[in-house]
């Protein structure tokens, strides 16, 4: 594999300590604006529908978030490669660009037509930035606190998801759904300049594309170590072969799996846990407010399994992580006392999110910098097909009338994920001798 270049270990002067902050900050904010995004259309769904002017059903609805999650899976494919041949700060950007454009034109559409062309791009952008993100953090973080810099970036996209419903209350009975998407997309405005005077473009990237001095100049800025030489004549898709040679295909694909298995879990769960827990038999408020102990969960876990993750490593946090969380989640469908099953809700959402999100941490530092942005490019765009196959297997369930069945199979997701995770680690042994 390609040596990290954020790997050294020498303290580094302040300046250079603050500037890689700085780096992690960015991101943290940027993904805060891509969490924003993401839910917002969820938080105002319900107003779109009662007024009318759109013309949306709960079918069409369902259709334009499909498109939505369609452009995540496509964006997250294409945006690890085209990195590397377009440099990272330039894809970051764009990316912002996009879904922003997106996000606003959402607001101003006069059709659902429109509405789900600019609904389908803003997931394209979206889908863009997540591994592009986790890359910066990993790379700018020296050490052996990567997994922290993943979890601590990751909590940006669930503070979005839950500032998103705010936006939506404060602006919905006032103003109108519209103005909700508009005032979604202000703060990238208002971030993105300084964006682009403070996220320095990556020196694996910069080495890869054979600028060596550049990369230099990054490196002793912020006190990282040298990058790998490149060859004379870079192959393009040099990163994406790297993802399968030398019996690399069979980790590749378990960790393809893993991340296919993790996204079933965190929106198949996310999204049908209040209708679930209502079919159950459970009170409306109750069933609403799991959402926000699930999620206060998984803010708290992005702390607790990076640090961990640190310390024994990542591939160990997410096999431990997913067998406990389908012990969780099988619970909650155990009719516990209610004063239980927010304990029980809230480590579902501790084990979970940041059981995923430390799939993303094992993929990055299995990778050397050069190879990461498209490795966690793939592994998130593969497992977005779960992301899509998650909600409609909650939903088949309960249109059959088997919301009892819901949280059982996604416990055996749980556990498909750890047998996978636990065979990639097998192959990593195996092939390292």
């Amino acid at each position: 594999m390609t040596r990290d270049p954020s790997d050294s270990t020498a303290s580094a002067p302040p300046s250079a300590a603050r500037r890689r902050m700085i780096v992690v900050a960015v991101c943290w904010a940027l993904v805060l604006l891509d969490g924003i995004d993401t839910f917002v259309y969820g938080a105002t769904l319900p107003e779109m529908i009662g007024d009318g002017h759109l013309g949306l059903t709960d079918a069409t609805a369902g259709d334009i978030g499909s498109y939505t999650t369609f452009g995540m899976l496509v964006g997250t494919i294409l945006s690890g490669t085209v990195t590397r041949w377009v440099g990272r700060r330039p894809a970051v950007f764009a990316s912002v660009i996009v879904f922003t454009v997106a996000t606003l034109g959402s607001g101003l559409a006069t059709s659902a037509g429109v509405f789900g062309l600019f609904r389908l791009l803003c997931g394209f952008g979206l889908g863009a930035l997540l591994p592009i993100a986790i890359a910066y953090g990993m790379e700018f973080t020296t050490g052996g606190r990567k997994a922290l810099a993943t979890g601590i970036i990751m909590t940006a996209h669930q503070t979005g998801g839950a500032i998103a419903p705010l936006i939506a209350l404060a602006l919905v009975d006032t103003a109108g759904w519209r103005w909700v998407f508009i005032a979604g997309a202000v703060p990238a405005v208002v971030l993105l300049p300084g964006a682009i005077k403070l996220l320095p473009e990556s020196p694996a990237i910069l080495a890869a594309r054979g600028r060596p001095d550049a990369a230099a100049a990054v490196e002793a800025s912020y006190a990282l170590a040298s990058a790998a030489p490149a060859s004379a004549r870079p192959d393009r898709l040099e990163s994406l072969k790297a993802l399968f040679r030398d019996r690399q295909w069979s980790t590749t694909s378990l960790f393809w799996l893993t991340s296919f298995a993790g996204l079933m879990l965190v929106y198949g769960v996310g999204q049908w846990l209040p209708k679930i827990m209502g079919d159950l038999g459970y009170e409306t408020g109750d069933s609403l407010l799991f959402s926000t102990a699930l999620n206060g969960g998984g803010i708290v876990g992005m702390f607790v399994a990076g640090r961990l993750a640190d310390a024994v490593g990542p591939r160990r946090i997410v096999v431990i992580w997913f067998a406990l969380t389908a012990v969780f989640v099988y619970l909650l469908g155990a009719h516990l006392p209610v004063a239980v099953l927010y304990v029980v809700v809230f480590f579902a959402g501790l084990l979970l999110f940041s059981g995923q999100t430390m799939v993303y941490a094992t993929v990055g530092a299995h990778h050397g910098a050069s190879d990461r942005d498209t490795a966690l490019g793939w592994v998130a765009g593969v497992g977005r097909f779960g992301a899509v196959f998650g909600p409609w297997l909650g939903g088949t369930l309960l249109a059959a009338g088997h919301a009892d069945y819901g949280f059982a199979a996604f416990a055996v997701t749980g556990l498909f994920a750890a047998v996978t995770m636990a065979l990639a680690t097998a192959t990593i042994r195996l092939r390292r001798g």
